[in-house]
């Protein structure tokens, strides 16, 4: 258990790379923050989290549980996913808007690429509906 690592995990760093490559600048894993989000845009008070899926109990293939110790692993578990719910909901009450990027949609890079797009380029007005700028490429020099 102590090898399993929290910070830097494989999605993680894929996300970053993607991120960075469509020319963004974010801040990583800032503990003033609930929840201490793996990436932060701090000047449009926006987060990206990168979930693994048996960790933060996903729905799908990849989230399920381990056939050994269920009475241990499912408290566990499930209290992570909570602890998710309630940093999320504590971030939104501070005026962030938060994006969940989870393992298994990372087989799909061209989609997760896009919705992380939509995510960071779509601007709230004072009553918080969506405002949309338009898209234009960045170039990398």
């Amino acid at each position: 258990m102590e090898r399993i690592k929290g910070e830097d995990t494989q999605p993680e760093m894929m996300v970053r790379r993607m991120v960075h490559g469509m020319g963004y600048r974010f801040r990583l894993h800032r503990r003033n923050l609930p929840g201490c989000p793996d990436l932060c845009f701090p000047s449009s008070h926006k987060v990206i989290f990168v979930h693994g899926c048996y960790w933060h109990r996903h729905k799908c293939k990849l989230g399920r549980l381990p056939k050994s110790r269920v009475d241990f692993w499912r408290p566990k578990l499930e209290a992570n996913r909570v602890r998710d719910i309630q940093h999320r909901r504590e971030l939104r009450r501070l005026g962030w808007q938060v994006l969940v990027v989870w393992e298994c949609e990372l087989v799909q890079k061209e989609q997760v690429g896009n919705k992380i797009v939509a995510f960071l380029e779509k601007e709230l007005d004072a009553s918080n509906r969506v405002i949309r700028r338009g898209w234009r490429p960045r170039h990398r020099r």
